[in-house]
């Protein structure tokens, strides 16, 4: 998808994004859990960036568990990012947060980061030498040996396991499946979102300037991995 595409379709989707989600909650909950884990060697003070923050569930975990932690939360649809805000506002974590409406490749490249979380993201570029220059554009921005958790949209789209994955997932987002509803998914996943197999992803996530990434979360349809920076 084109990054005016991207932007316009999620203006359209955040004043009900959170209501339609809701029911991938408790996978958004697990990942966070595991994230906790994960970032629990980073320090008192850590400045962590969010890529593609959305309306903001892992920064306002984050912040909620480690008080002197901050966030830059990086986001093109203003839309999302108000509603980010507004509950960083709620929360009273707002005063730990900078918000950019815009793409990471606008955002200063200083190495400043000591993690970074890019969730349901990198999914959205459809050219790998595209996707390969974002996870490098997240390297960048971290300190050495700062890590990254990622996840997005991965599957073997030809095998008969998607099939049997496409079917839950629709099963467990929509209520319902229809060949009709799943033809349109599977066309949508296989052309407009670039689902591609877990090791795929784990290839272009090191080719951004990270280490092996080690595979941490799978729930569904969607991969999780922890990557350290290169180089280091």
């Amino acid at each position: 998808m084109q990054q005016d595409e991207i932007t316009a379709l999620f203006d359209q989707q955040a004043p009900h994004y959170d209501t339609h989600w809701a029911k991938t909650a408790a996978i958004r909950d697990c990942l966070n859990l595991l994230v906790d884990g994960l970032f629990a060697s980073l320090p008192n003070d850590a400045h962590i960036l969010c890529v593609g923050v959305g309306t903001g569930d892992e920064l306002l975990h984050l912040a909620r568990k480690n008080p002197g932690w901050c966030f830059t939360a990086v986001e093109p649809s203003g839309a999302m990012l108000a509603i980010c805000r507004k509950r960083a506002e709620h929360s009273d974590v707002i005063l730990r947060c900078e918000f950019y409406q815009g793409f990471l490749n606008e955002v200063s490249s200083i190495a400043q980061y000591d993690a970074a979380t890019c969730f349901l993201v990198s999914q959205f570029i459809l050219e790998r030498a595209d996707r390969i220059q974002f996870f490098r554009s997240i390297a960048d921005r971290l300190k050495p040996n700062g890590l990254l958790a990622s996840a997005d949209l991965a599957a073997q789209v030809t095998s008969p396991e998607f099939d049997v994955l496409l079917r839950a997932w629709m099963k467990m987002t929509s209520g319902q499946t229809t060949e009709e509803g799943l033809a349109r998914m599977r066309n949508t996943y296989t052309n407009d979102v670039g689902v591609l197999p877990p090791s795929e992803v784990s290839t272009l996530i090191k080719a951004g300037g990270f280490d092996v990434p080690i595979p941490f979360f799978q729930a569904g349809l969607i991969h999780g991995w922890l990557a350290s920076r290169a180089g280091f």
